[in-house]
């Protein structure tokens, strides 16, 4: 088409990026209106059907690109609707939206202070802070943005690992003897899979027991420590959770550094969902003990509300993750430029390119204040409260764990009317089971709010609602549970 940078292309590029500009601001004032969908639900087949999606050899017109762009926000689930509690990352920071628009328009990478001064001061400002808010002194340390909570994981085990072991970066695992990690049983999926990807194998994951409210056991982590080193294995590194996906469990950490410090292994704190809580005086003591790990993951994507993607992972020990990964490439650092070597951060990530994740957290966090994101985290857990006490003795309802939830996650079934008066059964089980499934295929269907089920263990399917969306209000989760009901009444 006629767009920059063909010759005079400067008004047909202003009037396309001007319509563009409107169709999405329309969709954020619609985002944000509880009288719209929260999704416009169609099956796969039908949306492939619906419309054509195929690349050709010719190009299309600009009329038709902006059609293109409607079309995908009209089927685009609005994650940042009040009503939407889906996931662990909601909402649609304002702020954090313009700095995601200019992030993009300035279009570089972050390998180096050369191509991208401002963003890698502001990653060195910014992990600085948190670590200081983790309780490292002076904010000691380093860190990286990286992509997710799961690869920030995976960076902890890879740096835990080279502590542990620095040959093994250039002998692999041949060279070194059995490595064993452990983790929670509600610990995130991650951790097992950043253990297949490092060649240290699921098998040498070992998960330890949790208590009824989802924490994990320190004595039992202690026995299993104790197990794998009498077998001939190296236990070389403890993830502790704070904040699980499922129950939001913050797991007991000073209990779990002592142990770390006993037998000498390194302690990662996987702080994705809970590591917000850190912001807010009346919450951050569930993160007590978080200061005496080795690394720390935290995404400000989450409770932060921070536009995705947003994660941090925190080293304590400086210059670790530069020697556990650097390569040296001359095309890209080399030892005879101008200024301070120290801010090409680029060798010290497992990616060549990356993407520039930290300019979001940095623009609204000069926006909010850290007490602005603390009244909005607050906000976000009285909620959780809220609910929670709405429904604790509510006829049709059962808690999966007793007790105020520590995080926003409620867990929660709902017991439709036909199941009330039944006693504890086989087939009450199984109908049970289908209850949560048919609700959310139905709350999909009429496009008014959605909320997550699962298993867990030997527990059937159950709602898992958390709350990281500032938009919510109490009239939602008033909302919420009266679409619940009004759905599962038949059931």
């Amino acid at each position: 088409p006629d767009l920059l940078p063909t010759c005079n292309g400067e008004i047909t590029t202003m009037s396309f990026l001007q319509d563009v500009v409107d169709i999405l601001l329309q969709y954020v004032v619609k985002s944000f209106d509880r009288s719209t969908k929260v999704i416009d639900f169609h099956y796969p087949n039908e949306l492939l059907q619906e419309y054509n999606w195929e690349l050709a050899d010719q190009p299309q017109t600009l009329e038709e690109i902006l059609l293109n762009c409607r079309t995908t926000l009209k089927y685009a689930i609005k994650t940042g609707h009040p009503r939407y509690f889906n996931q662990l990352s909601t909402g649609l920071d304002m702020v954090g939206l313009a700095a995601d628009w200019l992030t993009s328009a300035a279009n570089t990478n972050m390998f180096t202070y050369e191509i991208a001064p401002v963003f890698v001061l502001l990653e060195y400002v910014t992990l600085r802070k948190m670590r200081e808010m983790v309780g490292w002194p002076g904010g000691c340390g380093d860190g990286i943005f990286s992509p997710g909570g799961a690869i920030s994981n995976m960076y902890a085990m890879l740096i835990a690992r080279f502590k542990m072991f620095p040959e093994v970066k250039e002998k692999g695992m041949a060279a070194i003897p059995r490595l064993v990690a452990f983790t929670s049983e509600h610990s995130h999926f991650s951790v097992k899979k950043g253990a297949a990807a490092l060649g240290i194998g699921t098998d040498s994951v070992i998960l330890i027991r949790c208590d009824e409210r989802g924490k994990m056991i320190p004595s039992d982590l202690e026995r299993r420590i104790v197990e794998a080193k009498q077998k001939g294995f190296v236990p070389f590194l403890v993830s502790a959770t704070a904040g699980t996906t499922v129950y939001g469990a913050f797991d007991p950490l000073i209990a779990i550094a002592d142990i770390c410090k006993k037998y000498k292994v390194w302690m990662h704190v996987d702080g994705a969902w809970g590591g917000g809580l850190l912001m807010s005086r009346k919450h951050k003591w569930k993160l007590n003990g978080i200061e005496r790990a080795n690394s720390v993951t935290w995404n400000p994507h989450k409770m932060m509300g921070v536009p995705l993607q947003c994660s941090a992972l925190l080293v304590r020990e400086e210059g670790l993750m530069q020697s556990c990964n650097q390569m040296h490439a001359s095309y890209l650092f080399q030892q005879d430029k101008h200024y301070d070597l120290s801010y090409d951060t680029g060798d010290k990530a497992l990616q060549c390119g990356r993407h520039v994740d930290v300019f979001k957290l940095w623009l609204m966090w000069r926006a909010k204040g850290t007490t602005g994101f603390e009244a909005q985290i607050d906000k976000c857990l009285e909620l959780a409260e809220y609910l929670y006490n709405k429904i604790n003795n509510r006829e049709g309802y059962e808690m999966v764990f007793d007790g105020k939830p520590q995080h926003t996650n409620v867990c929660f079934w709902y017991i439709p009317p036909s199941l009330r008066g039944m006693e504890d059964s086989e087939e009450r089980t199984s109908r049970l089971m289908k209850v949560a499934p048919v609700i959310k295929a139905r709350m999909m269907e009429y496009g008014t709010t959605m909320v997550s089920y699962q298993p867990l263990g030997d527990k059937v399917n159950f709602f898992r609602m958390v709350i990281s969306n500032p938009a919510a209000t109490h009239q939602d989760i008033d909302f919420l549970i009266d679409e619940i009901e009004r759905l599962g009444q038949d059931l």
